[in-house]
């Protein structure tokens, strides 16, 4: 008797090693590897250009590849998952489905509806933790509560990962379980990715500043290990490749975050790695902004961390916002990186701390557009992340940044592009400007000291 078969249904962990839910569907059986294109998504993404869908669709294309290096190949479906992943299901035969925890609330009801629909056709549905290394309620306070500081979550957090070191386990999946090709239904023989090009889905290509897939993933790993003792003070400085470029990779998963800790672990064993500790904090933050939406999900309806907060009236313009998206405020160091965001869909970390606090405690503009924007331009976005650092920015999250403490973006462009360089990069006006001008504003929307004040007295009341 033919044994069942399992559908291992990717979404934000778009690689074939170190995955565990194909560890574990490959562990039960033949496997066959499915990518649904969710056109609940698709149909809100108003950029038919959209650098989020490139990249997904060429990693797509390096994991077909490696499957058809293992006699099977990648099967893709297209509609809303709540009714194809089941479809699929049944027309396969198949006895279970396997997928990777999402915690968004939006992907948590999707994941809970295909279980249910699964059920009454008697398959299994199994989810796992890959995207983070602690998760939910795994690490919590003294008291038995979710943190809501990101220090002692981080000792926290670090103490139970030397009680549990397993925890950074890679799970490599025996490929040689994947379901041959020949034994799919002649119904899905047009399920191919060579069946749904961008242009069938609406979108157009695109280019991108970094390698999609998996090999890009590790070549960007490779190349920042060699320069990881430099981290922590390179990091904030936009005019330097000092940062390691794998947020996207992360996102969606062409890289294990697993691998990731595991190579920072290691970097900081071999001597005193202060970058290397550094990253490994960065990797911590990850952990706690998608553990604080897990315990806080009101985050993910538009409301702040900080119930009272949620009181401000926000008298920020709509031309003011218009001006800071589109880079034009006057202010070098925010217009520089606006011009190079909307160009690339990808923003410094330093530089992401600049353009919020001006949005929200200089134009005094609602966070929320402004966590709208990035939501709409960033390769990297990720709710979690994004929802937390703008509460950051604004005040209103999480160990927030006191409302009290406000970027002045002249002094913030002066210590982190001294020379001017990004600026001048950015920036054509200003490419002829060198010197302390650099950083001086020309024609700005507002005065920072003014706005400072009032930013300070919107708190206060």
């Amino acid at each position: 008797m033919q044994q069942a078969i399992s559908i291992c249904w990717l979404r934000r962990d778009l690689r074939l090693h170190d995955h565990r839910a194909l560890f574990e569907a490959c562990r039960a059986g033949p496997t066959v590897v499915v990518f649904a294109f969710d056109t609940t998504i698709l149909s809100l993404l108003t950029d038919r250009a959209d650098r989020r869908l490139q990249f997904i669709h060429a990693s797509l294309a390096a994991i077909n590849r490696d499957l058809h290096e293992h006699g099977s190949r990648l099967i893709i479906v297209r509609g809303d998952p709540v009714d194809e992943i089941p479809r699929l299901a049944r027309e396969l035969s198949a006895q279970s489905v396997y997928v990777n925890h999402d915690y968004e609330p939006s992907a948590i009801k999707r994941d809970q509806a295909v279980a249910q629909s699964l059920l009454h056709s008697s398959i299994a549905f199994y989810s796992f933790k890959d995207q983070v290394i602690f998760e939910r309620q795994e690490v919590q306070s003294q008291s038995d509560t979710p943190f809501k500081i990101f220090t002692p979550y981080k000792n926290a957090w670090r103490r139970r990962l030397s009680e549990h070191k397993a925890e950074l386990q890679a799970y490599e999946p025996n490929l040689s379980q994947l379901l041959p090709s020949s034994q799919l239904p002649t119904s899905l023989k047009s399920s191919s990715l060579e069946e749904s090009p961008l242009s069938v889905l609406g979108f157009s290509p695109t280019s991108l500043w970094l390698e999609p897939g998996v090999e890009g993933a590790r070549v960007r790993l490779a190349d920042f290990l060699q320069k990881i003792s430099d981290y922590r003070d390179a990091r904030n400085f936009p005019s330097v490749e000092g940062t390691s470029g794998l947020s996207v990779h992360l996102r969606f998963g062409t890289l294990s975050i697993r691998e990731c800790a595991r190579a920072a672990l290691r970097a900081s064993g071999k001597a005193t790695n202060p970058g290397a500790e550094t990253w490994l904090d960065e990797l911590i933050w990850r952990d706690f902004y998608m553990m604080i939406l897990a315990n806080f999900p009101h985050i993910a309806q538009g409301k702040a961390f900080k119930p009272e907060t949620d009181a401000i009236e926000w008298p920020g313009s709509e031309a003011h916002f218009q001006a800071w998206c589109d880079g034009r405020t006057g202010f070098a160091i925010v217009d520089a990186a606006m011009r190079h965001f909307n160009a690339t869909g990808w923003m410094h970390n330093r530089l992401r701390m600049i353009v919020a606090s001006f949005l929200t405690k200089d134009l005094l503009v609602d966070w929320r557009k402004g966590e709208a924007y990035f939501a709409r331009k960033l390769l990297d976005f990720d709710f979690a992340a994004n929802n937390g650092g703008w509460q950051w920015s604004a005040s209103t999250g999480c160990d927030a940044q006191p409302y009290f403490r406000i970027f002045n973006p002249i002094t913030q462009s002066e210590n982190f592009d001294p020379e001017g360089n990004f600026i001048r990069a950015q920036v054509p006006e200003l490419a002829g400007v060198f010197g302390p001008d650099i950083h001086r504003p020309r024609n700005p929307i507002v005065d920072h000291a003014e706005q400072r004040a009032k930013a300070l007295a919107l708190f206060k009341r």
